[in-house]
């Protein structure tokens, strides 16, 4: 029997811009904390593109080379510990260029599924240093179906309802959204869940970068769109346990999904 309660530790942190070595090293001390927690997590998760945050001029130089580095640290972290982690995102270079790239480990420190950020941001010009992912980035956590965006994935209803008909009851979204834009970020979040019927954990980064600030504010929200949890603007780590069985739940007491009429809304 698949368990339907998952304990999560959602990593608040602030991120150096330019300095992996200061990142990793940072993420690392969290994760250990985290795993340190009483009761125990099953998932932890991190922000996005923690490892360089946005310096995007350097990029190519800082990015993590087909994620090496980070699969030799949170594989090994998952495996000693026993817990899962949707590792936010990282700067990864492949031979193509460099993506804005997640990857989820399991308690076996195994990578078993990765995402790169499909929609790119253009008031950060990621679309001049970045590639664009080509799939939706559907998992696994302990047998029950989840899902991953990236930040400004969120402001794209389609995506999220793909992957809740592909049957995701969680849904993962790591991120660097900035000042002055909290209303949006609260208001998206909940509608992703509202709408999907679905649990949505979404961890946002702290602090500052050049002029730009960072709120923090991650966030759990249930089906019902509810927040059950909320972080604050400093670096945290925000715990709370959620109970996927509601998903169920909600999706049979109102049945959007049954009442959907897809032939209506091309175009």
């Amino acid at each position: 029997m698949t368990e339907t309660k998952l304990k999560l530790a959602i990593l608040q942190m602030d991120i150096e811009a330019g300095s992996p070595d200061v990142n990793f090293a940072r993420l690392a001390e969290l994760l250990e904390q985290a795993a340190g927690l009483s009761p125990k997590p099953d998932l932890i998760i991190a922000p996005e593109m923690w490892n360089t945050g946005y310096a995007l001029e350097e990029i190519e130089t800082l990015a993590d080379e087909n994620g090496s580095r980070t699969k030799a640290l949170i594989g090994e972290f998952s495996r000693r510990h026993g817990i899962h982690v949707l590792a936010g995102s990282v700067a990864e270079r492949r031979a193509e260029g460099v993506y804005n790239t997640t990857y989820a480990f399991d308690r076996e420190g195994k990578a078993h599924a990765q995402y790169s950020k499909i929609h790119l941001f253009r008031l950060m010009d990621e679309e001049k240093h970045l590639q664009a992912g080509s799939a939706p980035g559907l998992l696994e956590i302990d047998g029950s179906p989840a899902a991953t965006m990236i930040c400004y994935d969120i402001r794209f209803p389609e995506l999220a309802r793909r992957l809740a008909l592909g049957g995701a009851k969680l849904l993962f979204v790591p991120a660097e959204w900035p000042n002055p834009r909290l209303h949006h970020w609260r208001t998206l979040l909940t509608a992703r869940a509202i709408e999907n019927q679905m649990y949505v954990v979404a961890c946002n980064r702290t602090g500052s970068s050049g002029s730009t600030s960072f709120f923090g504010h991650s966030m759990v929200i249930d089906p019902w769109g509810d927040v059950v949890a909320e972080a604050g603007e400093e670096e945290t780590i925000l715990c709370v346990t959620i109970d996927l069985a509601l998903v169920d739940e909600v999706r049979t007491r109102i049945p959007v999904f049954e009442d959907r009429r897809p032939s209506l809304y091309q175009g």
